[in-house]
């Protein structure tokens, strides 16, 4: 047994336990890999199972991959024998051996994004669907999780059968399975929905597979949605040698279909399973994990287990509050910066954040920093597609003398102006030494442009009116009037409707930085707008070879650990978000729960949350309350005021900013850094802000006495002008009181933040 003396005693039970179903969970950090790759070397080395009797499957090729390279490590190359895949490689080499037995040619070929796309806008055509009402997108997206749910076209009809709103997708279910079986081809949710009915219609196959597979183990369990459940199940059936490693509480996915019940209920289908807890964790200190137990223990559906370390207690984590989103980057930049000078690596840090947009304010402080740092999973917020093409409209309101910006937007969204009609206003304007966009303008005297000629003038007219309405708007009432005036909204969901959510949120964040770049230089130009967002945006001068700091969201983040980690935006409203806590539904919010564990066990020495008070989106402020994932953690494990709890502490390593604070947005003078003290009341509300010499702005909302005003009052806000009180809410740490201010419109705050004034 010398080759499993560097397991744990837990990690030792599972990989050498019996035949028979098995469930590993595998807390975070607890070695789930390690684990089952040793389970895989027992199985062979010491059961003297044949490499070909088992099937190992993984979500990635990465990870199946790399899973065989350690087994090939322990074994030798007798792993080379063994099936390591993902669920649809593994359904595409059955497929392709049995899809003649389905009416299929075993030479089928598979749909991707785009083919589906145009074979649903072809369906739509020929039965005469409305578009505007049924999305194509929706549609698919509505028999995508007909299929992870195993229901086909029938299947889909008798669900949907007296809810008249689903009719249309039911039809067009049926039309686009029959396309696609005339072409001979499968989309990606079929290969695994058609190997379970090949193995429902053909007992005789499944056998073969039974006997093929008589050792079955599945990684990332938790993560499964109920095809691949069913699959698995069918392939275990016989032998139910079926070990599968997962951990309930870092089920992420729910929005790509992932069933959590598959891990819940997994003694409910095996009674005879033996269940191993991997409970150590390698990665964090054990505030870390005591803070994150004990708000993953406010999950009803989960199983319980809590993570322990031999690590020691190591720092307890923190949490700090401002009173503004810019404040709150402000801070994580500048003690980043301060880790930096006294040693620790940039690439030691890594901040986590819910929601893409929340990354802009982010990169702009540390591209002003001058700290190098990567977006993961993403692309730098100004050079993303969508912010681009914004920027590229203003620049052509701007100016029009750039080309470039003209080329980029003339067909976002698409007006059916081609290339070769571009290629002739073109020659026009280097004939005559003109931009392009003055070319287009007199698209009517271009050779040779016929019908195209009225197209370009579609663009040039709405440019024209864009322009006016630059002259007595602001530069964020003129962003919204782009995003009104070419519907990008539903571009930006025609072109990827599982992206447009976050590409959204990134168009609303850029709407935001120009509300507070105008509200700190109130007579700035669109130009001047234009030169800040090219000096924010210019990362050339960067060096590559520095360690980086790294951004994420959450979702990113998973799988990954890092020495010190920032939890950013934890509040209510955006973590977990409104719509979690406006559905009513208890899953929402344990879902959103379980994310804030995952970003809390990333942090193997360090975990720093960050809330803002007060937050712009879109332009406009919201003030949300602490997240309840911070004020779950017990007032002993956390350093910091928590509004709400008791006990008070100082927030450990906590510096004055490289900046004074300004509203204005980048023109600030260098200011030196240096430790404060005492740091009791830095960044722990706004005492802590005024002794740096800022204007107090808001009350501790635990301080809040009853408003003297009531709905329909008349009231004044110190921003927002005069308004009427439409409604008065008594919540525990506040009142919530709602506004129809005159000049704009209906905001939602809580009383102790907003300071009404009764008129």
């Amino acid at each position: 047994m010398g080759m499993f003396d560097g397991l744990n005693p837990k990690q030792r039970e599972a990989a050498c336990a019996g035949d028979g179903p098995l469930l590993i969970l595998a807390g975070a950090g607890s070695g789930k890999t390690r684990t089952l790759t040793y389970r895989i070397a027992y199985l062979i080395a010491e059961k003297h199972i044949n490499p070909m009797n088992i099937l190992a499957v993984t979500f990635t090729n990465k990870a199946a991959g790399e899973m065989k390279e350690r087994v090939a490590a322990l074994v030798g190359p007798d792993a080379d024998r063994m099936w390591v895949s993902t669920f649809h490689s593994a359904c595409m080499r059955i497929l392709r051996s049995n899809i003649s037995l389905l009416g299929y040619d075993d030479r089928f070929t598979v749909y991707d994004t785009d083919d589906q796309k145009t074979t649903m806008k072809n369906v739509c055509k020929r039965l005469n669907i409305d578009t505007k009402r049924y999305k194509e997108r929706t549609i698919l997206s509505e028999i995508s999780s007909a299929k992870n749910e195993l229901m086909d076209e029938s299947g889909y009809e008798k669900y949907v059968l007296n809810d008249f709103s689903k009719t249309v997708y039911a039809r067009a279910y049926r039309e686009y399975q029959e396309t696609l079986r005339k072409n001979n081809a499968v989309d990606f949710d079929d290969i695994i929905m058609l190997t379970v009915r090949l193995f429902d219609e053909f007992p005789d196959v499944l056998e073969r597979y039974r006997e093929r597979f008589k050792y079955i183990l599945v990684d990332e369990y938790q993560d499964t949605n109920t095809a691949q459940f069913e699959l698995i199940r069918l392939l275990a059936d016989k032998y139910k040698n079926l070990c599968v490693v997962g951990d309930d509480d870092q089920s992420i996915y729910r929005f790509r279909g992932a069933n959590i019940r598959n891990i819940l209920d997994f003694e409910e289908h095996y009674p005879e399973a033996t269940v191993i807890k991997l409970e150590q964790n390698y990665r964090s200190t054990q505030y870390i994990l005591d803070a994150a137990n004990a708000v993953i223990a406010n999950n009803r559906g989960r199983k319980d287990k809590k993570l322990w370390t031999d690590a020691g207690e190591g720092k307890k984590p923190v949490f700090n509050q401002f009173d503004t989103a810019f404040e709150e980057a402000e801070y994580i930049v500048s003690d980043i910066r301060h880790r930096n000078k006294m040693g620790t690596g940039y690439g030691s840090c890594a901040v986590l954040y819910r929601t893409n947009a929340q990354a802009r304010i982010l990169e702009e402080r540390l591209i002003m920093a001058g700290i190098p740092y990567n977006v993961v999973g993403g692309v730098n917020f100004y050079s993303r597609a969508e912010i681009k093409d914004i920027i590229a409209y203003l620049k052509v309101i701007d100016s029009g003398i750039d080309d470039l910006s003209v080329r980029r937007i003339v067909n976002v969204p698409k007006r059916s102006i081609g290339n070769a009609t571009l290629e002739k206003v073109l020659d026009y304007a280097d004939a005559r030494d003109i931009s392009l966009f003055t070319a287009m303008c007199e698209a009517q005297d271009v050779p040779g442009l016929g019908k195209a000629a009225s197209k370009i003038k579609v663009f040039t007219d709405m440019i024209g009116v864009l322009r006016a309405y630059r002259d007595n708007a602001s530069i964020a009432e003129l962003i919204n009037k782009i995003i009104e005036m070419t519907d990008y909204e539903e571009y930006l969901k025609d072109q990827d409707e599982e992206k447009a959510e976050d590409k959204i949120g990134n168009v609303n964040e850029l709407v935001s930085k120009a509300v507070a770049f105008c509200d700190g230089r109130p007579d700035a130009s669109l130009s001047d707008f234009l030169e800040e967002v090219a000096l924010v945006s210019d990362l050339d001068s960067a060096d590559l070879t520095e360690e980086r700091v790294l951004l994420m969201t959450l979702h990113s983040a998973k799988g990954l650990e890092f020495p010190i980690v920032y939890l950013a935006g934890m509040e209510d409203g955006l973590f977990p978000g409104y719509m979690s806590i406006s559905s009513g539904d208890d899953e929402d919010i344990e879902e959103e729960r379980r994310l804030a564990y995952v970003g809390m066990t990333r942090a193997e020495k360090e975990l720093i949350m960050t809330c803002a008070k007060a937050r712009m989106l879109r332009g406009e402020t919201q003030f949300n309350p602490v997240s309840r994932f911070v004020t779950e953690i017990p007032s002993e494990l956390v350093e910091g005021f928590v509004p709400g709890k008791k006990k008070k502490r100082p927030a450990d390593d906590c510096y004055e900013s490289d900046y004074p604070r300004r509203a204005s947005s980048f023109s600030y003078a260098k200011k030196e850094e240096k430790p404060v003290k005492p740091v009791k009341a830095l960044y722990t509300g706004t005492a802590g802000l005024e002794s740096l010499g800022i204007k107090k702005g808001f009350q501790k909302a635990a301080e809040a006495a009853e408003p003297d005003y009531a709905v329909g009052d008349r009231v004044r806000h110190f921003k927002f002008g005069a308004g009427t009180v439409t409604a008065l809410v008594r919540e525990p740490r506040d009142y919530k009181v709602s506004v129809d201010f005159d000049a704009h419109g209906q905001k939602v705050m809580y009383a102790s933040f907003a300071k009404l004034v009764k008129e």
